[in-house]
Parts: structure tokens; C-alpha cells; sequence
């Protein structure tokens, strides 16, 4: 065994094993590529006894970096004692606010409830008491992110062995945002006494033990879709009461899940009049098409490029993150979040940013780059890799907008609203994103932003625990539009690829 010391604290580690090993459980450290050595974003810097750096390790680090001591957890291996400095990470911005329907007050619980929804990067979550009055709320990164930045990541990392790691991962960060909402309202987390925690299909079978095996394969059955209430104990959160009462929304499918009901829940979508859509554009982009009594679902694998993961120079909604490009006088202005240097760029920003590129000409309709990287500001850019890897994730969110009114036999312009939820879509410039072909370019005009509308629909399913009948009916007439093998959306992918 050999000591690894992490930012001045012993552990230990056998020989051979990947730094990233060491590292799970630390705060600040993730790997958006799930370990594989694709990214190069799980830099630390190290001292000691590890392996040479291989070919790959010098694809993504300079000589002036390795000199440093800079090196990557998913391939440096550990050959003796050795020490590791992890710089902590700035909190992401984390979207809490959102929409929510007029209802009727019937808490399903008695002294203070808590609701939260767990993304694919972010927990967000609200405390309220019953008298329905909103007490705080907080958000942070999901921890699981050290094992990829996005669904199928995740799933993989679980079957090989990970999962019992990922749940204690998710609950340990539960814990920690129930102690941040009731520390910000100065109460105890143990005088909570009800919850409510939406997610997608995956992250609510990752937080509950179940197996994600039907989830990685063909048909995509899936076993347990909740609609359940569960003890916090049986879900290892230790800091609430063993027996306060925990509900899960139910799942519509396999990749379309509580969370997406929740924020139809939260937008009283059922209930309005006319053509509406909902789109939650994350790296997994789920939708939901009202039309004469209808309602077509489909899930999209939008990837994580929108939540900043996989580019060059991509990062989350911190300090230092371009989250605004325009054009002034024909060159680009960059604004970052905390008005600082820019050290990369975030989901917003890379939508301006290539809108703005489109429009000064430095990228044609193919996502051909003219100057490859192109100049961002600063040291930050952005090479033909990132455009094409945006171009797959918004052919996948705007196909998936076709298909949808493909199968309720109308077009864009008889949809008199949609509906854009989420974190990404909340601080999104729908000109741009109707620019590069995200949504459909005639639709803008109908937007509307809801804010984490999931998290909202779950303080609904909290406040009036009637409304938990309703959620489950809102799952039960959803027609799902299995994209995967559908041949009209394979068109529309490969035809939204352009710009």
C-alpha cells in the first residue's frame, strides 16, 4: 500500500491504481468523461511516486504543465507515496427558482417540508413550513459527477461496479443540501419532516440501489418507475428521521422521468388550452407536446455540451465562465460570470458564441471553422471539435422538437407556446439558440422560461399531497415517442446538423 496525501490529509491506496481512485469522495473533483482520458479536464497537481506520462496524458498537457507537477487523475497511476493539491471549486450557479401553478394547501406534512430534484450536474432544493411559505434554498453540483458528466456515463460506471459508491455519493449530497436549507431557515435538519425528490429515471434509480441494467440496453423495460414513498433511513439519509416519509414521483419510461412530470405538474400543462410544448434541454433533453387532449414524451441524448462538460474549454456557470457573446463592430465581446478573466466557457455562452461565429462569418452552414481554434477572448476558444460536438446536441434537442409535431400531425406554428425549463434554459438567449437551429427559428417568438420547473412541481407534490394522484394520471396518458430506432428522427438529426 502506498500513501497518497491529499491536500495535507493521509489516505491510502495499493499500488497501480489510477489517482482518480484515491480522489473519489473529494470535493471539487470530477471527471465529465467518466475516467475514460477523453477529456482532460481531471487535472491535479501531484508530487511523488507516479507513472510516466503516456501519450495521451501529453495530448492534453503542455511540457510547461507536467514540469508543474500537472497531471491527470484517470491516468496517472499510483507507484509509492505521493501527495495531491486540489484547488476547491467555485458553486456552480444553480438554477432554484421556477413557475409554479395556483393550488391549495394540504402539505403532506406537519411541521417542514423539503422538496429537491436531482439533475444529471446540479441538486437543487427548497425548504418550506406549513404554512406554505417558502423558508430558503440552495443548490450544488451533483457529486456523481466524478463519474461522467452525463446519463449514460453514469449507467456504465454502475455496472462496472460503481454503484453502490454512486448512491452513497448522491445521498452523502442530499444530506448536505437538506443541512444547507434548514441551516439558511435556523432549524435543525431533524425537524424535517417530509420530502420530496424528483429526478430522471437514472438518478432516481442510482439514489435508490435499483439496477440500472434495464436502463443500458435495448428494450429499455424498466422494472420500477416509482410513484412510491419510501423511509429516509431505507434511502441513507442520515440526516433526517428514520421513518420521515420520502415520495418519489413516478417515471413515465426508461428516459423520460419525475423530473419531466414534475415540471408538467409545476406549468399545469394538462390543463391549458391549446398546443403547447415543454422541452427541458439538459444532457438529457426531455419534451412533452400538448396537442387536442394529446401527450406525446420523448427523451433526447442532447449530451453534456450544453452543461459546459466535453469542450476544450468548457466549465460550469462559475466565476470565470464566458456566459454572454455578442458581436460589437464586428468582433466578439465576451461577458463572464463575476466580471473576472475568462478561465472557459459555460452552456449559455457557448450558444451566443456560436451564433456569433455564424454571424461574423468565421463558421458556415456546415460548421465548417474557418480559423481553427477560433478566439474567443483571452485564452479561451473554441476549436471545430466543440462546434461539431454542439452541432450533435442541438440537432438532437431541435429533432426531437420535430418528431414530436411530426406525430401529432402539425407544424411550428400551431404551437402557441413553448415552454423552456430547466438550468441551462434559464439563463439561454433564445435569439441565439433560434440562430444555430436549437429550437426551431419560428418558434422563439412563443417562448417562454419556467425556471426548474421539476423542482417546482415537486414542492406541488409536497404542499398538496392530493396532487400526487394527478402526477401519477399525468405518466399513465403519456404516449412515448421512442426515438432510438425512429426513422423520421434519424432525418431530422442528420438534417439539423446544419446551421
Amino acid at each position: 500500500m502506498a500513501v497518497v496525501t491529499i491536500n495535507g490529509i493521509p489516505h491510502f491506496a495499493a499500488q497501480g491504481t489510477r489517482l482518480q481512485e484515491a480522489l473519489t469522495g473529494e470535493h471539487g473533483f470530477s471527471m465529465p468523461c467518466g475516467g475514460h482520458g477523453s477529456c482532460g479536464k481531471c487535472r491535479v497537481k501531484a508530487q511523488g511516486k507516479l507513472s510516466e506520462p503516456g501519450q495521451t496524458e501529453r495530448k492534453f498537457l503542455s511540457e510547461e504543465e507536467l514540469a508543474e507537477g500537472i497531471r491527470l487523475a484517470c491516468l496517472a497511476k499510483v507507484e509509492g507515496d505521493c501527495s495531491v493539491e486540489l484547488t476547491e471549486r467555485e458553486t456552480a450557479q444553480v438554477r432554484v427558482g421556477g413557475e409554479m401553478q395556483p393550488f391549495s394547501l394540504s402539505p403532506a406534512f406537519t411541521a417542514y417540508g423539503a422538496a429537491i430534484d436531482i439533475g444529471t450536474t446540479t441538486l437543487a432544493g427548497c425548504l418550506y413550513d406549513a404554512g406554505g411559505n417558502m423558508l430558503s434554498e440552495a443548490g450544488c453540483l451533483n457529486p456523481q459527477s466524478r463519474w461522467g458528466a452525463d446519463v449514460i456515463s453514469r449507467i456504465e460506471a454502475a455496472l462496472g461496479g460503481a454503484a453502490r459508491d454512486q448512491a452513497a455519493a448522491v445521498r452523502k449530497g442530499l444530506d448536505g443540501l437538506l443541512a444547507q436549507l434548514a441551516g439558511k431557515a435556523g432549524i435543525e435538519t431533524a425537524d424535517i419532516d417530509g420530502l420530496v425528490i424528483t429526478g430522471n429515471t437514472a438518478m432516481l434509480h442510482l439514489l435508490t440501489g435499483e439496477s440500472v441494467e434495464p436502463l443500458s440496453h435495448a428494450p429499455f423495460a424498466v422494472r420500477r418507475r416509482f410513484g412510491e414513498t419510501l423511509p429516509a433511513a431505507e434511502l441513507g439519509l442520515e440526516s433526517l428521521g428514520t421513518d420521515v416519509p420520502v415520495f418519489l414521483p413516478v417515471c413515465i419510461s426508461a428516459f423520460v422521468g419525475a423530473d419531466l412530470v414534475t415540471a408538467m405538474m409545476a406549468s399545469g400543462f394538462r390543463e391549458r388550452s391549446g398546443t403547447h410544448l415543454l422541452t427541458d434541454i439538459g444532457t438529457n433533453g426531455e419534451m412533452a407536446l400538448l396537442h387536442e387532449g394529446r401527450l406525446l414524451v420523448c427523451s433526447t441524448a442532447a449530451g453534456p455540451a450544453f452543461e459546459g462538460a466535453g469542450l476544450s474549454r468548457g466549465m460550469q456557470g462559475t466565476c470565470g465562465a464566458i456566459d454572454k457573446v455578442t458581436v460589437r463592430n464586428g468582433e466578439l465581446a465576451c461577458h463572464t460570470i463575476g466580471e473576472g478573466e475568462a478561465a472557459g466557457i459555460c452552456g449559455s455562452g457557448v450558444v451566443d458564441a456560436l451564433a456569433c461565429l455564424l454571424e461574423t462569418g468565421q463558421i458556415d452552414e456546415t460548421g465548417y471553422l474557418e480559423n481553427n481554434p477560433a478566439k474567443l477572448t483571452g485564452e479561451v476558444t473554441f476549436s471545430q471539435e466543440d462546434v461539431r460536438m454542439v452541432q450533435l446536441a442541438k440537432a438532437a434537442v431541435h429533432g426531437g422538437i420535430r418528431t414530436l409535431l411530426h406525430y401529432a400531425g402539425i407544424g411550428c406554428g400551431e404551437v402557441s407556446e413553448l415552454l423552456i425549463a430547466g438550468g441551462f434554459g434559464s439563463y439561454l438567449d433564445v435569439d441565439s439558440a433560434g440562430k444555430i437551429g436549437l429550437i426551431p427559428r419560428e418558434m422563439a417568438p412563443a417562448v417562454r422560461v419556467i425556471g426548474n420547473a421539476a423542482l417546482k412541481g415537486a414542492a406541488l407534490l409536497l404542499l398538496n399531497g392530493e396532487s400526487r394522484t394527478a402526477c401519477r394520471q399525468y405518466a399513465e396518458c403519456a404516449e412515448v415517442i421512442e426515438l432510438s430506432a425512429d426513422p423520421f428522427f434519424a432525418e431530422e438529426y442528420i438534417e439539423r446538423m446544419l446551421f
